[in-house]
């Protein structure tokens, strides 16, 4: 199925076909979906949420799975299941309901304290990190990988370091990749967000309101969530966020090859499709340029 078939009204004939309680609720878009999956208001009080592709299908039993059991650990909320959707003869994959959250997405509009943000933030993390993991799913396909060695993209980030030598610190940026690539993670698994970026932060009243999008969730190496130290918390804050983290330098200097792989991919992705960057980044909620962060990531030795 293409991403161009999962529509309202796709959405609208399933919730009519499996719920018919929730029938008669409008489906209506929302201002930004993600990629692993779409989003679809139901009502006031729910949401729809489908797997764009197949590749993603093992997100959906995990977080029926474990978010529930997350939720109950942790400071603020998370999405919660309502229902379990099956697949049909019009789309080909499992779905799910919930409920549905309320907040705006993390922005230098919404937001005037960020020394205050990456506290809680940080505080968020020590919670989910502190959860028993012993049971939880390793890293893998369902995780994009996260949680696990930042060293799986390494071809990537090198072909991108190659790509775009004439815009960036090459060889900066090899050494700072090189040195997350140096260590690993040697304490047991941790829970993971996975995909911790401003645009999955729901803000409200100037405060973190809840953590949205565990599509990405898994137990493993949390290095993988470090990447808004460069991306959106400015020099104060960005040590606010560190400090507020028992992890150690190794850990930080993953965090930092995590955060160049994404970025350097992010330029480069954009450059093969012809579009702008910044736009890119932009709609991952990133409060500073892709080429201004990669130099923020390599002055940060």
């Amino acid at each position: 199925m293409d991403r161009s078939e999962i529509t309202v009204d796709v959405a609208a004939r399933l919730v009519a076909e499996q719920f018919p309680q929730w029938a008669d609720l409008p489906v209506r878009p929302v201002k930004l979906n993600g990629w692993d999956n779409f989003t679809f208001r139901l009502g006031d009080a729910m949401s729809v949420r489908m797997p764009s592709g197949e590749g993603y299908v093992g997100q959906v039993a995990k977080e029926q799975r474990w978010l529930p059991l997350l939720a109950s650990r942790l400071p603020v909320p998370i999405p919660s299941p309502v229902a379990l959707g099956q697949p049909n003869a019009e789309y080909p994959w499992p779905w799910s309901v919930y409920r549905w959250i309320e907040g705006t997405r993390a922005s230098t509009s919404g937001l005037t304290d960020f020394d205050g943000f990456a506290k809680q933030v940080a505080g968020f993390l020590t919670a989910l990190q502190s959860i028993d993991g012993t049971d939880g799913p390793p890293y893998g396909q369902h995780s994009a990988e996260r949680g696990g060695p930042v060293g799986y993209w390494d071809e990537w980030t090198r072909r991108s370091i190659e790509v775009l030598k004439d815009e960036i610190d090459a060889p900066a940026a090899t050494a700072c990749w090189e040195t997350a690539l140096a260590s690993q993670w040697e304490r047991p698994p941790v829970w993971v967000h996975g995909d911790l970026t401003a645009s999955n932060l729901l803000v409200s009243d100037g405060a973190l309101n809840a953590v949205i999008d565990f599509g990405c969730s898994c137990v493993g190496d949390p290095a993988c969530d470090l990447l808004m130290a460069w991306n959106f918390f400015d020099d104060e804050s960005a040590r606010t966020f560190r400090d507020g983290l028992a992890l150690d330098e190794a850990t930080w200097q993953r965090g930092r090859g995590w955060a160049l792989w994404k970025t350097l991919i992010t330029i480069d992705g954009a450059r093969e499709d012809g579009a702008d960057p910044r736009v890119r980044g932009e709609r991952m909620g990133w409060r500073f340029t892709p080429h201004e962060i990669v130099e923020r990531i390599l002055q940060d030795s």
